[in-house]
């Protein structure tokens, strides 16, 4: 466990907790727990029991679901200053999915109780959780529209123009002014809702059509602006 005072943390502004006064910063400060993950560590897993909620700090997270036969299916990745466990912490049920960080990451654990307090007093922090809930709730619908309509080529070039703004880096960086993609081919495919070998086929007719360039995993896309106008 580490020590990470929310005021020093780079995201804060983009966090739920800006509004706290200095109070309830410190006491939050003070009660909550805050970790380093590794890449590939779980931060929740299906099935299991909330105890609280988790703020990502830094890193990125990826939400699966895993089916009957062991399939994995991503749900979304969280981007630092985000909150996750926020469904299961208001339904009282299991998680439905897990959460795997997919870079090395710092994670703030708020317990139930803590986190019931701030509801209770600040009545913008609950405006601001079913904000957020009902923009997942959006994009799950139109994700789902998305799979049960979209061929498998406009679903990927979809995929790529999305993460293209997930995996932007902050800033501007001049030694690297395309976006760099380190997912696996696996979770790509688990993306756009295919085959891992139709994933393979179709990046390598974008890198043919000067859409993305491929070295080794690492997938850069240098045309956005060309994916969008074939997803949409």
């Amino acid at each position: 466990m580490i020590r990470q005072n929310c005021l020093n943390c780079t995201c804060f502004s983009k966090t739920l907790f800006t509004k706290l006064d200095k109070e309830d910063l410190s006491a939050l400060n003070e009660k909550k727990d805050s970790y380093k993950y590794k890449k590939g560590s779980a931060v929740f897993t299906q099935g299991t029991k909330p105890n609280g909620i988790f703020c990502l700090g830094s890193g990125k997270i990826k939400i699966f679901k895993t089916g009957s036969y062991g399939k994995e299916q991503i749900v979304r990745f969280v981007l630092p200053g985000e909150i996750i466990g926020i469904r299961s912490f208001f339904s009282e049920r299991n998680y439905s999915s897990t959460a795997v960080t997919i870079e090395d990451s710092q994670i703030c654990f708020i317990s139930k109780q803590d986190f019931q307090s701030l509801l209770n007093k600040y009545n913008y922090l609950l405006v601001d959780v079913i904000t957020q809930l009902s923009k997942l709730l959006d994009e799950a619908n139109e994700k789902i529209t998305s799979l049960a309509q979209k061929p498998i080529r406009e679903r990927l070039a979809e995929t790529l123009y999305n993460l293209n703004f997930i995996f932007k880096p902050e800033g501007k960086d001049l030694k690297k002014p395309y976006t760099e993609i380190t997912l696996s081919r696996q979770d790509m495919a688990s993306l756009v809702g295919t085959a891992t070998e139709s994933v393979i086929r179709l990046l390598s007719e974008f890198k043919k059509e000067k859409l993305i360039t491929i070295t080794g995993r690492k997938i850069t896309i240098i045309d956005p602006e060309g994916l969008y106008r074939i997803a949409f």
